[in-house]
């Protein structure tokens, strides 16, 4: 096992001043802020030559357990360390890259089946949402009108903030960490915003049949599951692309954003035609079993419908097209196959995605050799996704670099809670929700295709540094609003965790500064040792 790097972290956390500020906010008293079943996989042989590297057969020492951890789920437990121990690296590695049908405990299972999204199907969904809003069309009285729309209004919300308390439930509670991380990492990936149209209706489903399903899988499916499902179509106005009204704003984003990468040789040129194949790709939310659209007899084979996805002939544009410097052969769906085959298949991807892996699971700049390692696994695997993430995550390079990726919110909200709290089940999840919000994270918030951005210095801020500092401040000192049954239930005495006697925080704090520790010796009661622990520098970095 390379020897681990010590965190560094940057210039204005390691400064005397940061602690002397949290030290001085933490004796003024600083107050709390108000407040899917996966396709398993069966692992290639690329995938079992990157776990028979030696390093991983090495022992680990309580730090390297904590970083591998880290690395690897959304944040260390103690519960996961004994699962780490017992199993071996190698091992437990093998079972996160290919998880199998493990359940959810219990009482996370039975949270999740109680939420309206899991009790119906998404065809009784819009069914609810035409009903709703043929009623507001009906309704004569401008009260009633407006009275059915902010109702309508509240379903929606109240759909989308479901999804976002299943993610954090298999978040926090799955055995299968590492699906979860790549869950929400192609989530991202493949961005859409909840603030967008009917959105909200439908970022519950999209997570949960075209990105989970696929999230250790193929590249190549993930990003047909992606183009065929409304959320995306609807987000980035693929839906209303026709022949004869050109919508680009798909066309460009797959190619600059999803796969290829800006200045990786595509034109505008390439754009446009990518744009023309995509016309009559869309989806309908008529009946299934509904007759398909009145079609010219020569184009009735080319239609297809598979549950809301719809291929329409009617809305395509069949101009021969030549799309990265040759012809396309295919007509129709055909076409469009092979355009997403040509692009995955193009070095450009392979190269943009394993970066993006790297930066992710890594730091900033990643070494262009690891980079250049699971770009060829990429390749030579054809997009399989647990075969690229083994051999990035086996390499030297990878191991040298422990602690170096600064955590983007969702990392430190969800990471601080399973540390603090491990498999105990929170009951409410709107103080995470909460948090996630005032750190700048809502989960399917962003507005962009982008994504939230990966960098240090998007999340380095010193105002990110405030807010971080005041969600510590209320996870040490009322940990418990996790666990309320009504929101103005009286909290659990006492109402805080008791972070020093966690195995997976004792095992963290021989490596850090003397700064740091030095503060926490300092600490009056365990509420001002909690804060101190959650705001220090090293826990910014996972």
């Amino acid at each position: 096992m390379a020897t681990p790097r010590r965190l560094h972290a940057p210039a204005a956390l390691r400064s005397g001043k940061y602690w002397i500020w949290i030290a001085v906010a933490a004796l003024a008293g600083c107050t709390a802020l108000p407040q899917g079943t996966a396709t398993p996989y069966h692992a290639d042989p690329l995938t079992r030559q990157a776990l028979a590297s030696p390093q991983l057969a090495a022992p680990l020492t309580a730090e390297q357990r904590q970083q591998w951890l880290d690395r690897i789920t959304w944040g260390a437990s103690d519960s996961d360390d004994v699962q780490l121990q017992k199993l071996g690296l190698k091992a437990w590695l093998a079972q996160q890259l290919a998880p199998g049908l493990a359940p959810l405990p219990a009482e996370v299972q039975q949270r999740i089946d109680a939420l309206d999204i899991s009790q119906r199907s998404m065809e009784q969904i819009q069914q609810d949402v035409a009903a709703q809003r043929q009623a507001i069309r009906n309704a004569a009285d401008p009260e009633e009108k407006s009275r059915l729309g902010q109702a309508l209004q509240r379903q929606l919300n109240q759909w989308a903030q479901e999804a976002q308390k299943r993610h954090l439930l298999r978040a926090l509670y799955s055995p299968h960490q590492l699906q979860e991380q790549m869950t929400w990492f192609w989530m991202n990936h493949f961005n859409v915003s909840t603030r967008k149209g009917d959105v909200r209706l439908w970022v519950g489903d999209y997570e949960e049949h075209a990105i989970r399903p696929h999230a250790l899988g193929n590249f190549r499916q993930l990003l047909e599951a992606s183009m065929r499902h409304p959320a995306m179509l609807v987000y980035l106005d693929n839906a209303s692309n026709a022949a004869g009204h050109i919508n680009e704003n798909y066309a460009r984003e797959l190619l600059e954003l999803h796969t290829m990468g800006v200045g990786s040789g595509y034109t505008q040129a390439d754009v446009q035609a990518m744009a023309h194949v995509l016309t009559g790709v869309g989806f309908t939310t008529r009946e299934a079993g509904a007759p398909a659209p009145k079609l010219r007899p020569e184009r009735r084979g080319d239609y297809v419908r598979q549950g809301f996805f719809e291929f329409n002939p009617n809305r395509h544009d069949y101009t021969p097209q030549t799309f990265l410097g040759r012809p396309l052969q295919g007509q129709g769906m055909a076409q469009v196959e092979e355009a997403l085959d040509r692009i995955v298949a193009a070095p450009a991807t392979a190269r943009f995605v394993a970066r993006k892996l790297a930066v992710y699971f890594i730091d900033d700049n990643p070494p262009a050799q690891l980079v250049e390692r699971a770009a060829q696994a990429f390749e030579r695997s054809r997009g399989d996704i647990a075969a690229t993430l083994a051999t990035l995550l086996a390499a030297p390079e990878a191991m040298q670099r422990f602690g170096q990726r600064f955590k983007d919110p969702v990392h430190y909200v969800v990471g601080a809670t399973r540390l603090a709290y491990d498999q105990r089940v929170a009951t409410d999840m709107a103080p995470l929700l909460g948090w996630l919000s005032r750190l700048g994270e809502p989960l399917y918030g962003h507005e962009t295709p982008d994504g939230y951005p990966l960098a240090q210095s998007d999340w380095a801020s010193s105002g990110q540094m405030t807010a971080r500092f005041e969600v510590a401040r209320q996870m040490a000192a009322r940990g418990a609003v996790l666990f309320r049954t009504e929101p103005q239930a009286a909290l659990e005495k006492p109402p805080y965790p008791d972070l020093a006697k966690r195995g997976s925080v004792q095992a963290r704090l021989p490596s850090w500064s003397a700064r740091s520790r030095q503060a926490l010796a300092q600490a009056r009661n365990p509420v001002d040792w909690n804060t101190y622990f959650l705001s220090a520098p090293e826990m910014m970095f996972r």
